[in-house]
């Protein structure tokens, strides 16, 4: 095998053989053995701030961009971040809940087909309906406890990242609603109300209300936990930090504007990239790529890239080991707006 190929697991021969185990560790922002066995947490801050966050700080905040978080922290207002991709936007709401202790993030990933109940809560009908048949069959009528009956209505609804954040808490939950802009044009509009007011209605709980136990059924959370509902309604007591992300595809609503606090992230400098790279590769990694953070700030000022693609480029052109590195960093390093 040549040198130039001697980094290559796959080979293309058509031979197996025991090649992968000579794979090194998984990028950390793509390792995923840090979730816990208990599911406590989900590994998502050393993939999102970096596993070396102790050696240089991700987030490094301007002086407006410190003022904007902290207005929308102030004011229980949603916090709107704009900018290119790679700019830091999904980071800075793991960076808020990291550094305040509040828990792991909720993540909201927008896209074309998702509707604001997507968001609140999903009821499963079909489930129970089955059950209520399955219980008739067996002579277990209604309210006799099986899990068809009224009283076991909660176990078929599952709060999403929105509703689970409205929980009324002592604390308030870090919420990322992602790339807000790729939702079709009624989803900004159907948020309004929500994030105004703080609360939402299960309807499919409001109606058997009067003959659940206290008026309460237990549901389940986006964390997997389950938590009592009384009265059908979710209302928070600590509004939360939501981040709306946007890479600036679109213009949203005047109403929806007015309710959030608006902060634009500019692209990043030398200073700040390498800063990412440390956080994620440790200073090794970030001394040896110093020249790809330099050619992908020259290449950033007439094409759309992402940071992200820098950070895949500086950890396989380091682990890989492969002579032909400048080459494999432009292959990976790819702009995004070209013509397709």
């Amino acid at each position: 095998m040549s040198e130039s190929s001697e980094w290559l697991i796959y080979r293309g021969a058509g031979e197996p053989h025991d090649g992968v185990d000579r794979l090194p560790d998984p990028p950390p922002w793509r390792d995923f053995t840090s979730r816990d066995a208990a599911g406590s947490g989900d590994g998502s801050e050393d993939r999102r701030l970096g596993a070396h966050r102790h050696l240089a700080e991700l987030h490094r905040p301007g002086a407006e961009e410190l003022e904007m978080i902290n207005a929308a922290l102030y004011l229980r207002r949603p916090l709107l971040v704009t900018g290119s991709p790679g700019a830091g936007k999904s980071t800075l709401a793991h960076s808020v809940a990291y550094e305040l202790g509040l828990g792991n993030v909720l993540r909201w990933s927008i896209v074309s087909r998702s509707e604001l109940q997507d968001g609140l809560y999903h009821y499963d009908a079909i489930a129970r309906l089955q059950d209520v048949q399955i219980a008739a069959q067996a002579d277990n009528g209604p309210g006799s406890g099986t899990p068809g009956a009224v009283d076991g209505i909660g176990g078929y609804i599952r709060l999403g990242p929105l509703g689970t954040a409205l929980l009324p808490s002592d604390k308030p939950r870090v919420l990322l609603i992602d790339e807000l802009d790729k939702s079709d044009i009624d989803l900004p509009n159907d948020l309004l109300n929500v994030l105004e007011e703080g609360e939402f209605a299960i309807p499919e709980l409001e109606r058997v209300a009067d003959r659940l136990p206290d008026r309460t059924a237990e549901v389940l959370t986006a964390d997997g936990v389950k938590v009592p509902v009384r009265d059908g309604r979710v209302r928070c007591r600590a509004f939360p930090f939501v981040v709306l992300t946007s890479n600036g595809e679109r213009d949203f609503p005047a109403p929806l504007m007015r309710r959030c606090i608006h902060l634009e992230l500019g692209r990043p400098d030398h200073n700040r990239l390498a800063t990412f790279v440390r956080a994620h590769l440790g200073d090794e990694a970030a001394r040896a790529g110093d020249d790809l953070v330099t050619r992908f700030l020259e290449r950033s000022r007439s094409e759309l890239l992402a940071t992200d693609q820098l950070l895949n480029a500086i950890y396989l052109t380091d682990a890989a080991a492969t002579p032909s590195r400048d080459r494999l960093a432009d292959l990976l390093i790819q702009r995004l707006d070209r013509p397709r």
